[in-house]
């Protein structure tokens, strides 16, 4: 094993590395997910160790999807997305694992997020000029949640999908080509 120099620098990431360890790091953050969550009413139906994790899954995806949606052509856009999606994927493996070892059963975390990219994107398809994504998101984090007529979890879903768009993209736009 090397051994590591105290006074050794740490690698400095090039531009690329740096926006997507940002990304990543936002779209795995829990503040705003535990803040939502605070919101619930006492007579929710839905677990809410449910709705925890379809937020968290929610938010990854939207912060992956605002990537491309944000960058359209601009020239780190795909850089920035691989780097993403690499990030995502090395702590999906560590979750896989880490619940394997706790409840004795494999589970592809990464799989379930590409699973549900995929049907988030498939919704997203109906999208006009007039209708807002919103519409969509909501009622399909509801869906995964296991109650697709649940308001609270409509509003939930929807809230997230926005406020992680916004997010992200006032943070791209401080990115400069």
């Amino acid at each position: 094993m090397k051994k590591v120099k105290q006074d050794e620098p740490e690698k400095k990431l090039s531009k690329p590395e740096q926006i997507a360890k940002s990304l990543f790091d936002f779209s795995i953050d829990r503040e705003d997910i535990k803040w939502l969550v605070e919101k619930e009413p006492d007579d929710n139906k839905i677990p809410q160790n449910t709705i925890e994790y379809e937020l968290q899954l929610l938010k990854i995806i939207a912060v992956g999807w605002s990537i491309s949606f944000y960058l359209g052509d601009h020239p780190l856009k795909e850089t920035i997305a691989e780097l993403f999606w690499h990030h995502v994927h090395h702590f999906s493996e560590t979750i896989s694992s880490t619940t394997e070892l706790t409840i004795g059963k494999k589970v592809d975390y990464f799989n379930i997020l590409k699973e549900r990219l995929d049907l988030y994107i498939e919704s997203l398809k109906s999208i006009t000029a007039e209708t807002d994504p919103l519409h969509f998101i909501g009622p399909e984090f509801a869906a995964f949640c296991g109650n697709k007529d649940d308001v609270f979890a409509v509003l939930t879903g929807s809230k997230m999908f926005a406020t992680t768009l916004n997010r992200v993209r006032e943070y791209l736009e401080t990115i400069e080509k």
